[in-house]
């Protein structure tokens, strides 16, 4: 199979002949990665996928604003990002929950999910992560999970380095605070 760069694909993205194949190569180059990267943050198989499938859609229709200036991922990942934002925050109006709360209704989900085979650690560091604040646990996630750099991050979330680093930090403390309470 032949390997496309992104600035190969983002040549064919701006040839209208071209466009849909090249779409098609960015969801096999990406759907993985932002699959987990969204179910990282909802937990729930099923809403990861439906989050997926909205994001494409999202980038599909808004192909023509993709100026080139940032990376196609972090394009991606910011429209996954905002998406993921917006479902949560409909999860919490339905679940009457306020912004401050722990998503513990997340938890709940990932309980009943059947594609979820974690042991009480796992469940216990997924509980970890659900107790930091929304920016905190993205933070948390791209950097211990996926191990993305700080300027990368910058880039997705439009927030400066240091302020990241701090949240990282912050998180890191909270998780470990929370993994060895019990202790």
């Amino acid at each position: 199979m032949q390997q496309y760069t992104e600035d190969d694909i983002v040549k064919q993205l701006r040839d209208p002949e071209k466009q849909r194949s090249a779409f098609t190569k960015i969801v096999s180059m990406y759907g993985e990665k932002l699959y987990w990267q969204i179910r990282k943050m909802v937990l729930d198989h099923d809403d990861a996928n439906d989050i997926l499938q909205n994001t494409f859609l999202k980038a599909w229709t808004n192909i023509d604003y993709f100026r080139g200036e940032a990376k196609m991922s972090t394009w991606l990942y910011k429209i996954a990002f905002n998406e993921c934002i917006t479902f949560l925050n409909k999860q919490r109006a339905m679940n009457n929950i306020s912004m401050d709360d722990t998503d513990v209704f997340l938890l709940e989900r990932l309980k009943g999910d059947e594609y979820f085979d974690g042991e009480e650690a796992q469940m216990k560091l997924q509980q970890a992560i659900l107790s930091l604040p929304e920016k905190q646990r993205i933070v948390f996630n791209l950097k211990y999970f996926d191990e993305m750099k700080y300027d990368e991050m910058s880039d997705i979330l439009g927030t400066s380095v240091g302020a990241l680093k701090a949240s990282y930090h912050h998180a890191v403390k909270k998780v470990e605070e929370f993994l060895t309470k019990d202790l």
